[in-house]
C-alpha cells in the first residue's frame, strides 16, 4: 500500500468536507471507501470523547458510504445492526433516557448486539442528525480497503473505534456497551 493513498484518505477524512446526513445524501457518492464522523462541541461534551476537529469513529464502506453511512448508522431501526449507534447509544444513554432490547425482539438471542426501544432510537437519530457531521473518502479501483483503514485508525486513533484498536479502545465505552448488552440481555416484555 501507498503512503501517499493513505496521506489522500487521512486529508479527505480529517480536512475534508463535511456533510450533515440530509446533506451527505445528496453528494456523498454510491462508492466503497472510509468515512469519518466528527462531532461538534456539545457532542463532544455530552460523549466526553475526542475533541472537535477530530473524527469520533473511522469505518469502512466495502460497498456503499450511502448504505453504511445513511442507511444504516444515521436511520433509526439500524441501531441493532450498527456498531457506531450501539457505542453511541451507551454513552447517551442517561442524557437521551435510552433503554437497551434485544436487536430481535422476537427471538431474543442474548448477544452482546442490543438494539433501543423504538422511542430512544428515535432520538438516538434526532441527536446524530443535530450534533454529527460525516466525511468521505472514496476508493480508488484496486486499492484493498481494509489496509488503508487499518493504517487510518493507527494514525487518528478515533475514541469511539474499538476494533482494530487493542488496548487503545477506551475502557469506559466498552463498559457503558457491556451495560447495555446486559440490559437487553435482561429485557422482559412488559
Amino acid at each position: 500500500m501507498e503512503e501517499a493513498m493513505v496521506c489522500a484518505a487521512l486529508a479527505a477524512l480529517t480536512n475534508g468536507l463535511q456533510y450533515t446526513a440530509k446533506e451527505a445524501l445528496e453528494v456523498v457518492p454510491n462508492e466503497a471507501g472510509l468515512y469519518a464522523v466528527h462531532g461538534d462541541l456539545l457532542a463532544v461534551e455530552e460523549l466526553a470523547v475526542g475533541a472537535v476537529g477530530h473524527p469520533l469513529y473511522v469505518g469502512k464502506a466495502e460497498r456503499s458510504l450511502v448504505g453504511r453511512d445513511l442507511r444504516t448508522h444515521f436511520a433509526t431501526g439500524k441501531t441493532g445492526s450498527s456498531t457506531l449507534r450501539r457505542t453511541l447509544s451507551a454513552l447517551l444513554r442517561e442524557p437521551l433516557e435510552l433503554r437497551a432490547v434485544p436487536r430481535n425482539l422476537a427471538r431474543p438471542d442474548g448477544s452482546a448486539n442490543y438494539s433501543l426501544e423504538n422511542s430512544g432510537d428515535e432520538r438516538l437519530t434526532a441527536w446524530m442528525h443535530a450534533r454529527l457531521r460525516l466525511s468521505v473518502w472514496v476508493r480508488p479501483d484496486g486499492v484493498v480497503l481494509d489496509e488503508v483503514e487499518t493504517a487510518v485508525l493507527t494514525a487518528l486513533r478515533p475514541p469511539l473505534n474499538l476494533a482494530k484498536m487493542g488496548s487503545l479502545g477506551d475502557r469506559r465505552v466498552k463498559a457503558a456497551r457491556a451495560a447495555m448488552a446486559e440490559e437487553a440481555r435482561a429485557w422482559r416484555e412488559s
